[in-house]
């Protein structure tokens, strides 16, 4: 019998960064919680997206790896959540995008961008970027998917989403929008609550408006806008405003089952 060559899949999944052009409604979920079996969960549940939050999240690097490698075998795209300090090692593992919090300027986007792409060749005249290469890695395979077309599909692929969490942020939304390879801005309601001093009421109406504000801006500006939607309700309000990208988090459905199951059949004392 004769044996059958082939050519594995690469390791890197840049569809993250099309879904985010293609102008769809997504639905993602953040999980924070370092198990390869729950992002197998959340593939087969449906979602659209997976983020690995490593901003709030336990995972080490070398975890993250075994989370993308996970998100992979399920076949659901996924992106990593993560400080500024992390990025490098987080896009080496194989990360298809990465969601930078607490962005709140042009300036500080434009330099993100410039860390998530590989310098450019010669001649080219498109972002030229500051990522240390190195082929040796998970992103290219370990060296079989290296090289220039490793490296192109990198620059063109994975995606770069930015967090607005602060009223600075708000403010200059429509900017921060524009920067090129950007490809979603994400406001997160919780810490721009508490920025605007009202600690975690994000459904305040100064709040609301601000979100609003911001979403409207981002659209405008012809980027994909996101935002936390715990609720169909919510979702419904921020899609008329002009999301497309929303998220819920692993943690939260999980205690309210938890609860729910715990609950079953006791009689609730007054």
């Amino acid at each position: 019998m004769n044996s059958v060559n082939r050519r594995p899949s690469e390791p890197l999944d840049t569809r993250a960064s099309e879904m985010f052009r293609s102008g769809n409604r997504l639905r993602g979920i953040f999980n924070g919680i370092p198990s390869p079996a729950l992002v197998e969960m959340c593939a087969y549940a449906g979602f659209d997206l997976l983020i690995i939050d490593n901003e709030h999240g336990s995972a080490s690097i070398e975890t993250t790896e075994n989370l993308l490698r996970a998100a992979r075998a399920s076949n659901i795209p996924a992106i990593v959540r993560c400080l500024e300090q992390d990025l490098a090692r987080t896009l080496d593992v194989g990360a298809g995008g990465v969601q930078v919090p607490m962005v709140s300027n042009a300036s500080h986007a434009e330099a993100l961008v410039r860390r998530v792409k590989y310098p450019l060749p010669v001649g080219e005249s498109r972002i030229d970027g500051k990522r240390g290469s190195a082929f040796s890695c998970r992103a290219a395979g370990y060296g079989a998917f290296g090289g220039s077309n490793h490296t192109r599909k990198s620059n063109l692929g994975i995606a770069l989403v930015v967090m607005i969490e602060t009223a600075e942020g708000v403010e200059n939304s429509a900017s921060i929008a524009a920067v090129e390879g950007v490809d979603a801005v994400f406001i997160g309601p919780n810490d721009l609550a508490h920025n605007m001093g009202y600690e975690n009421r994000w459904n305040e109406p100064a709040v609301q408006s601000a979100i609003e504000f911001s979403i409207k801006a981002v659209a405008s500006a012809g980027k994909c806008p996101g935002i936390l939607a715990l609720t169909p309700e919510d979702e419904e309000r921020y899609s008329n405003w002009g999301a497309r990208y929303f998220a819920t988090v692993s943690t939260g459905i999980i205690t309210a089952a938890l609860r729910d199951a715990a609950n079953f059949g006791r009689v609730q004392s007054s």
